[in-house]
């Protein structure tokens, strides 16, 4: 039979560059990277041709391929499938070509958005040559450069997993199901060569597409509700400690770096958030204001001394101005966040001790700023609406079990706070919290949700962006209900 070449002509003419790249991607499995570099779409699909992957009477790996990026009018128009036909097909053991592997990290290039791309390149910069982490540079090729490095593959997914939970717990989520997924799928395989039975033919293998609806929950979402989680039924939950500081004027007036440091307007607006979200969750809530750093740790301690023996949690709130890494009290003096995170550890705070420890960090007087479009940090004007806030790093949160820190902002860069309205993030976490609470979300669906709006705002061009960062120790599920 002769091979339709008009059909591919007609498939290459049709594919932009990024899908090629795609494709390129997908199948490189079949065929060696150096086949694969810098061709356009017809000679890729001559390579196909020459490795036996595309051949008359058998177009199976390109209907396959078009599936996989999404291309199903291509599919139908030139290949005469459709997206059910596909699904079908695929669902039988060893018809799927694409490995799961190169699969999954398609998904992760085609969820990242482009500032936790910059992020992804910002956190490489020592493994990876910088000409590899040029503006250009996409998801897939930073996929392509790790492999090359070895620091990437199939059997070596811990690197881009500990990226993917400082930038993106969604990422780190589909990272773990595809794990969890492949793990049945080769207790499937021994249970096979010992002669036990797999249910037939027809047993879908997980990690393709699920042929639900788009509205269907999710294999992640089935699998995770296996998971334990924390108590969380005693009255009340436990202490939400808000540290609120708003006047600076002692750290004017005393530290001369400090004298053009303004009030934190809108940090009560904030509070007032914090206070009634809390309050709702059955906490029972204390806020301290205008603390010297000497006054944050006395607070701190006072709490940590306190016995928690009938509670289940504790919650810190904490508003200030600061810098990597520490917050500063009014007095312009600094207190580091590790060190009252690590004040509620198992062993320094015993009665906390398998119970979830819950830190928000807000603070501002950043210097790094992070645009919706790639200039210079100092560059443009400032929007007057709005204040900066700070940056830290996620090495603030203890190693030890039952922690989870919620930062405003990525580590170098700065937030942002409204005087009349609050900050973003705190507000966005309100307000979400108010929203999935009651609705039984975990906490790290919640966040994620926070995420996703606080790096929303500030759309036009030079605008002021914002990506909060969660970090976390917990080993259960962490739900706050409300009854």
């Amino acid at each position: 039979m002769e091979l339709p070449r008009l059909q591919l002509l007609q498939v290459s003419q049709e594919l932009d560059g990024t899908e090629l790249a795609a494709l390129k991607f997908l199948s490189m499995e079949h065929v060696p990277l150096g086949k694969l570099e810098a061709k356009p779409a017809q000679d890729f699909f001559e390579v196909l041709q020459e490795k036996g992957m595309v051949e008359a009477g058998d177009m199976a790996f390109l209907r396959e391929l078009l599936f996989r990026i999404g291309r199903i009018d291509l599919l139908a128009e030139q290949l005469g499938s459709s997206r059910e036909e596909m699904e079908r097909e695929l669902r039988i053991p060893g018809r799927a070509k694409v490995s799961a592997y190169r699969y999954l990290l398609f998904q992760l290039s085609e969820d990242i958005t482009k500032d936790e791309l910059k992020y992804f390149k910002n956190l490489l910069e020592k493994e990876l040559p910088k000409s590899k982490l040029n503006p250009k540079t996409t998801m897939l090729d930073i996929f392509v450069e790790m492999e090359k490095k070895e620091i990437l593959g199939k059997n070596n997914l811990n690197i881009l997993k500990r990226l993917c939970a400082e930038i993106n717990p969604s990422l780190l989520k589909r990272i773990e199901e595809y794990e969890l997924n492949l793990f049945g799928e080769e207790e499937m395989l021994i249970t096979e060569e010992q002669g036990g039975s797999t249910g037939g033919s027809e047993a879908q293998p997980s990690w393709l597409p699920s042929p639900m609806s788009p509205d269907s929950p999710s294999r992640w979402n089935a699998s995770s509700q296996q998971l334990e989680a924390y108590k969380m039924s005693s009255q009340p939950r436990g202490v939400c400690l808000i540290l609120n500081n708003h006047s600076f004027a002692k750290a004017r007036e005393t530290v001369p770096k400090f004298r053009s440091m303004k009030d934190r307007d809108g940090t009560d607006v904030d509070a007032e958030a914090l206070r009634r979200v809390f309050s709702q969750l059955h906490f029972e809530v204390a806020e301290h204001k205008d603390l010297t750093a000497q006054q944050i740790r006395e607070t701190v301690n006072s709490y940590r001394c306190q016995d928690h023996q009938d509670r289940d949690c504790f919650v810190c709130c904490i508003l200030s101005h600061g810098k990597r890494g520490v917050i500063y009290g009014v007095d312009g003096q600094e207190v580091a966040i590790q060190e009252l995170t690590t004040s509620f550890t198992g062993e320094n705070c015993r009665s906390l001790a398998g119970k979830p420890k819950v830190f928000f960090v807000q603070a501002c007087q950043g210097d790094a700023f992070q645009k919706g479009v790639v200039v210079e940090a100092d560059s443009g004007e400032q929007d007057p609406s709005v204040e900066s806030d700070a940056r830290f790093q996620v090495s603030c949160i203890p190693s030890e079990a039952d922690f989870l820190l919620g930062m405003a902002t990525l580590q170098d860069y700065v937030s942002y706070r409204s005087p009349r309205q609050g900050t973003w993030y705190i507000q966005a976490l309100c307000k979400h919290l108010e929203y999935s609470c009651p609705r039984g979300e975990d906490i790290l669906t919640i966040l994620t949700a926070v995420n996703q709006e606080v790096s929303r705002k500030g759309c036009s061009a030079n605008a002021e962006k914002q990506m909060p960062q969660p970090s976390f120790t917990l080993r259960k599920k962490l739900i706050f209900p409300i009854n």
